[in-house]
C-alpha cells in the first residue's frame, strides 16, 4: 500500500495576508480559494515542482496560527533559492551548514510565515 502525502495543513490568522505572503513573495501557485458556506473558506497552494501542497483557511480545524514547524523547501541550489525568496521580501536566514561538509542535505536557510509558521530550504545535490 502506497501512502501519499499531498496536502499540509497551515494555521494563519489572515487569509489573504497569507495568500499575499505564499504567492507573491514565496513563489506558490494559487490552487484553489473557495468559499463553500458561511465561515468556511479553503486556500490551496502547491510549491513549484512540487507534488505536495498547503491549505489554510477559515473554518478549518488546523490549530493555532503560527504552531506548525518544520517544513521543508527541498532545492538543488539553496543560494539561488535564497537569493530569489529575499529579493521577493522573505526574511530568510543566511544558508548554514547542518551536519557534515561532506553529506548532500547538510545546507539549509529557515523563514516564517507572517504568522510564525517555521520553513525551510534544504539543499540536496543529486
Amino acid at each position: 500500500m502506497d501512502y501519499s502525502l499531498e496536502v499540509i495543513g497551515i494555521p494563519v490568522s489572515d487569509v489573504d495576508a497569507a495568500i499575499r505572503f505564499y504567492v507573491d513573495q514565496v513563489g506558490f501557485h494559487l490552487d484553489h480559494d473557495v468559499s463553500s458556506s458561511p465561515g468556511m473558506r479553503v486556500v490551496q497552494l502547491t510549491p513549484v515542482g512540487s507534488p505536495c501542497s498547503v491549505v489554510f483557511g477559515e473554518g478549518l480545524p488546523l490549530g493555532e496560527p503560527g504552531s506548525t514547524k518544520g517544513m521543508q523547501l527541498v532545492v538543488s541550489d539553496i543560494d539561488a533559492a535564497r537569493a530569489e525568496l529575499a529579493e521577493r521580501g522573505v526574511p530568510i536566514s543566511e544558508v548554514m551548514l547542518l551536519g557534515p561538509a561532506d553529506r548532500e542535505g547538510s545546507r539549509f536557510a529557515f523563514f516564517q510565515d507572517p504568522d510564525g509558521n517555521g520553513w525551510s530550504l534544504q539543499e540536496i545535490r543529486r
